[in-house]
């Protein structure tokens, strides 16, 4: 799908052709947007290389001016999945007339800028434009972490009550997105590092100083991840251990109630058998079997309370 974009005094207006200064999105093109595409000057790879989802964050350029700008973006696929947060390709490609995004799939990031939740967003700048999405994406990493730091703790929450492993399988999916999220992050960063190298994005004062509050913000996003992943793995660990010792008392006091359950059957079991025994002519010795069953469960029970078994 191929919408084209050109910003206006009221915001981003919606265009049916390519023009001067406009921004065309592309989302999961068809062979013909592809066609469409590449015959705009596009080079076909530009296209297709967004489109791979293991493709790494790196740019390259034509010796016409063409410039790709390939970056990972976070990617939230639902609570219900093995891994909720993932990231994915987004393309950017610099023409002299316009700018280009190709993506595999729709997006927050994308959804976001259409929707003009981003202010002074202007396509006619193409270098501005593409530092501003730069921005937006480094902030949008950082959102899904404070979302993913917010589900581990209500996680730990049920976990200090838990025996079952559920709780502790939901917080290796999150490690799993933390995983995603940093390596994203750093291959980003590397490109970033190059980006700031270029002579492209130097060009104007405002334009050096917006792409060093990027680089600050990804490497924000990094130290984050870094310490939730951190955070998330001693937690993993300390409750491994804190359902196991909750199994235990568990276990513990099982084996106490079998122990006073056992102590009646002793008692009764010996009068149970077919010899002559101790009072066995007396008509109310039932009555001094059940004092002895008491003495010695209520013995038990003391013992167990003083030695802290309960």
């Amino acid at each position: 799908m191929i919408t084209i974009y050109k910003s206006s005094p009221t915001g981003l207006e919606q265009l049916s052709e390519v023009t001067s200064g406009c921004w065309v999105n592309v989302i999961d093109p068809t062979s013909d947007d592809i066609e469409r595409l590449t015959s705009q000057g596009i080079p076909q790879d530009f296209i297709t290389y967004p489109l791979d989802m293991d493709e790494q964050a790196r740019s390259e350029r034509e010796d016409d001016g063409k410039m790709l700008i390939l970056i990972r973006i976070p990617f939230f696929q639902g609570v219900n999945v093995d891994i909720p947060y993932i990231t994915i390709p987004l393309g950017i490609i610099l023409t002299d007339q316009m700018i280009i995004t190709i993506c595999r799939r729709q997006n927050d990031l994308i959804t976001e800028l259409i929707s003009g939740k981003k202010r002074n967003l202007s396509t006619g700048k193409r270098i501005r434009f593409v530092l501003q999405l730069l921005l937006q994406n480094a902030g949008k990493f950082l959102v899904h972490l404070r979302q993913i730091n917010k589900m581990t703790e209500d996680l730990e929450d049920r976990l200090q009550q838990s025996m079952k492993n559920k709780e502790v399988l939901e917080l290796l999916k999150y490690q799993k997105s933390l995983v995603y999220f940093a390596t994203a992050l750093k291959s980003n960063e590397l490109l970033l590092e190059r980006l700031q190298r270029t002579q492209l994005f130097r060009l104007y004062p405002d334009d050096e100083d917006l792409l060093e509050d990027v680089i600050t913000e990804n490497q924000q996003a990094i130290e984050m991840v870094n310490i939730s992943s951190s955070i998330l793995t001693s937690m993993m660990d300390a409750f491994a251990s804190i359902i196991s010792n909750n199994l235990n008392v568990v276990m513990k006091f099982l084996a106490s109630v079998t122990i006073l359950v056992s102590l009646p059957a002793i008692v009764t079991g010996y009068y149970g058998m077919n010899v002559s025994l101790p009072f066995q002519d007396w008509n109310d010795a039932w009555l001094l079997i059940l004092g002895v069953i008491v003495l010695m469960v209520g013995a038990t029970i003391w013992l167990f309370f003083r030695r802290r078994w309960f």
